[in-house]
């Protein structure tokens, strides 16, 4: 079981995506690679009635979503090398660069598509929580940056405190891996794994998150 996880609050979460471009200029990642990313999931209609009455109920809220660093990390058991692994401090996954092959288990296999592989340096690379900073009692840099204080991290019993088991839309279902990331949902957030069509859902930034 990892020591640590992520809280995100989504009746604070304005989708301004700083977390995302804190991540990216701390691991200096390049065009197409994100280790955090916020999704924009949106749905619902508007229809006139016969008598000229307009209703809607339509609906749109964000998810900043990295790692979930879960306690059944499927990475780490379908790694052939073993180079996804837990940091041994904070239970953190992590991979170890010089013994990854690049084979894209990893990736392949992760529901939250976390792993990523990196073809100029022949390995996955991934968040790993910053755990070099979690070590020294410091947050990790996405935590740091959020205007707006949507995100948190911290032991795992502080995170189910404040939040949920990651849930809900558009994500998959907290049974898989069981994650580390504990969420306020907003009030209009939808269970995770829907029927395709439900409410005319859908993610709005799909060029950024998948």
């Amino acid at each position: 079981m990892s020591t640590y996880g992520f809280y995100f609050d989504g009746t604070r979460c304005t989708a301004c995506k700083t977390c995302v471009y804190a991540c990216k200029d701390k691991n200096d990642l390049g065009l197409g690679f994100a280790y955090r990313k916020v999704f924009e999931y949106t749905g619902g209609s508007t229809n006139r009635d016969g008598g000229g009455a307009i209703s809607t109920d339509c609906f749109a809220y964000s998810v900043s979503l990295s790692c979930n660093h879960c306690d059944d990390a499927v990475c780490i058991e379908v790694c052939p090398t073993a180079a996804m692994h837990r940091d041994p401090e904070t239970e953190l996954v992590c991979v170890d660069a010089k013994v990854c092959i690049g084979c894209g288990y990893c990736a392949l296999s992760c529901p939250y598509r976390a792993p990523k592989v990196d073809r100029e340096k022949g390995h996955s690379v991934k968040c790993d929580g910053c755990h070099h900073l979690v070590k020294n009692d410091e947050a990790p840099v996405c935590v740091l940056a959020c205007p707006t204080r949507a995100l948190g991290f911290g032991t795992i019993p502080d995170m189910q405190a404040k939040g949920e088991q990651a849930n809900i839309a558009p994500l998959p279902t907290k049974e898989y891996t069981k994650p580390n990331m504990f969420i306020k949902p907003s009030k209009d957030a939808l269970p995770a794994a829907l029927p395709a069509g439900t409410n005319n859902a859908f993610i709005a930034n799909p060029l950024e998150v998948l």
